[in-house]
């Protein structure tokens, strides 16, 4: 056998064709990382704080607010922190947390918009049995449920990826360690583990949408049924936001797993787009079209001084 010396550490070139970028970069991605953050934690207070929002619905709200927290944090802060001008060098074992919660927390995010889709659809298709089947037991194993399987697919991802020999190049062309660019790295052949590892990724956010679809059929079929102008607004206006927040989700999805021929500046672009845009987005889309979040949003902004309470 050959004697391969071990990678111990990776080195981050960032993101493709953005040499002599970097303090702009870091100002704007910055800025973004920081409304995140803010905007997520506002929708968190506004729904903890108003007993009138402690339904299933904005439950699970709660924890897509949570995800949209962390999941640009798994990222972003060595981004950041090399675009600043520090080391852009990560660790073997930082480079598998990476990589690791970072598809934990997207298949989690996957997952949950699945669970919202199924609630959306209980709610408008069986308004009246509504709080028989989503029950609270229910609704806590469903959320228990999407870390759970987040988690298993992460892990099987993860292992996927990290069983394969690193013995020579440790420069990582991207801004954080994922499958398609680690894979290239290894000192193996890899097309079995690529075509697995495609099935794997595409599989499981394929079958979340073809429920979410479904869900969603059912939905507009339900909403066309009702007769006053009004209800059938507010049912769309129900929708709308979760349906938004989904194709924003999973348009990054397919162009940066599920193409054939893969364009590293492209797929940096789009995972900018959906590290930190989506999840800045996520409490703007669901503030703004709906009145009871808006309600709390302005107790929770009036209580932290920044308007007066007839806003």
């Amino acid at each position: 056998m050959r004697n391969l010396s071990v990678v111990t550490e990776f080195i981050l070139l960032g993101i493709p064709h953005t040499e002599d970028l970097e303090s702009m970069l870091f100002v704007l991605f910055l800025g973004f990382y920081i409304f995140t953050l803010m905007g997520n934690l506002l929708i968190l207070l506004a729904i903890v704080s108003s007993t009138q929002l402690h339904t299933p619905m904005y439950f699970f709200l709660c924890q897509l607010s949570v995800c949209d927290i962390l999941f640009p944090s798994v990222s972003s802060p060595k981004m950041l922190f090399y675009l600043s001008g520090n080391s852009r060098v990560i660790s073997y074992a930082g480079c598998v947390s990476q990589l690791f919660f970072y598809h934990f927390l997207g298949c989690t995010e996957c997952f949950l918009y699945t669970v919202m889709a199924y609630d959306r659809f209980v709610a408008i298709c069986y308004p009246l049995r509504y709080t028989v089947i989503v029950s609270h037991r229910l609704y806590a194993i469903l959320a228990v449920g999407t870390s759970f399987f987040g988690c298993i697919q992460a892990t099987f991802l993860t292992a996927l990826t990290f069983q394969l020999p690193y013995c020579g190049p440790n420069e990582v062309d991207y801004f954080f360690c994922d499958i398609p660019v680690m894979l290239k790295l290894a000192c193996a052949d890899t097309s079995a583990l690529e075509m697995v590892g495609f099935i794997s990724v595409g599989l499981m956010p394929l079958s979340c949408f073809l429920l979410i679809l479904t869900s969603y059929s059912c939905i507009v079929c339900s909403i066309l049924q009702i007769r006053s102008a009004e209800g059938r607004h507010r049912a769309f206006s129900t929708c709308s936001a979760h349906l938004t927040a989904i194709l924003l989700f999973y348009m990054p999805v397919v162009l940066i797993y599920l193409r054939p021929t893969p364009s590293p500046w492209l797929d940096a672009t789009v995972q900018i787009l959906n590290n930190l845009v989506t999840p800045m987005l996520n409490p703007l889309i669901y503030s703004l079209r709906n009145k009871e979040v808006k309600s709390s949003l302005r107790k929770v902004l009036h209580h932290l001084g920044f308007f007066p309470e007839q806003l």
